[in-house]
């Protein structure tokens, strides 16, 4: 579908644009508010990119409840604090269930969850702990091309330790992202995270990557 390439490059260019000289924050689902079926996987693989860190994650999906899944996430990080450079294991999970189908009551999905985070490194710490919610819509038909935009909201509660200074604080990271599915065995991921009132980690983060249902 056209019409849905041409979205999905526009906002890459604009998440492009965005991030540049930017920063940001805690990594997350890397898709919309819908769910996997019951007894179904999907494989993510995703780069991110910010002021002080870059880093490579893999994200495995599976769901064995109708309108619920789980997501298991790691990877490692190139991080630069306190004058230096550090790689970092990260670690992660979360979950999500639907609680809004689109249909006449409302134009989209939406889907309510938590998750959990974990960075470490030498004299460097990170737990990352909230809940989510993620609201998207999908323009096109199943089983053809279609583009998927969503948002989501993380209240998050991080815990730090850094040269043995602990600190604690608590942000707001934003997700605006898209999922481009050319066909139904690729989607080509877009995300561009912005964090408000966040003190430890950074304000902007770019993601691209892909997920593979299986």
């Amino acid at each position: 579908m056209k019409k849905s390439f041409v979205l999905f490059v526009a906002l890459a260019v604009a998440g492009t644009l965005a991030a540049a000289g930017a920063r940001a924050q805690a990594f997350g689902q890397y898709s919309g508010a819908t769910t996997l079926g019951m007894n179904t996987r999907l494989f993510g693989a995703y780069g991110s990119f910010t002021r002080s860190e870059s880093e490579l994650l893999a994200q495995l999906r599976l769901s064995f409840y109708p309108n619920v899944d789980f997501g298991f996430q790691g990877g490692l990080s190139r991080v630069s604090v306190l004058d230096r450079s550090r790689t970092s294991i990260k670690v992660g999970g979360d979950f999500k269930g639907m609680v809004v189908h689109r249909g006449d009551a409302a134009p989209f999905d939406l889907s309510l969850g938590a998750a959990l985070g974990v960075s470490s490194a030498e004299d460097f710490n990170l737990l990352s702990i909230g809940p989510q919610a993620v609201a998207s819509r999908t323009f096109g038909s199943p089983g053809r091309a279609n583009v998927t935009p969503y948002v989501g909201a993380l209240l998050l509660f991080t815990r730090s330790d850094l040269n043995n200074a602990n600190d604690t604080d608590v942000s707001v990271p934003l997700r605006f992202g898209a999922e481009y599915a050319p066909n139904p065995d690729i989607r080509l991921v877009l995300e561009l995270g912005v964090a408000v009132s966040d003190r430890i980690n950074d304000d902007l983060k770019l993601t691209v990557g892909a997920n593979f249902p299986f």
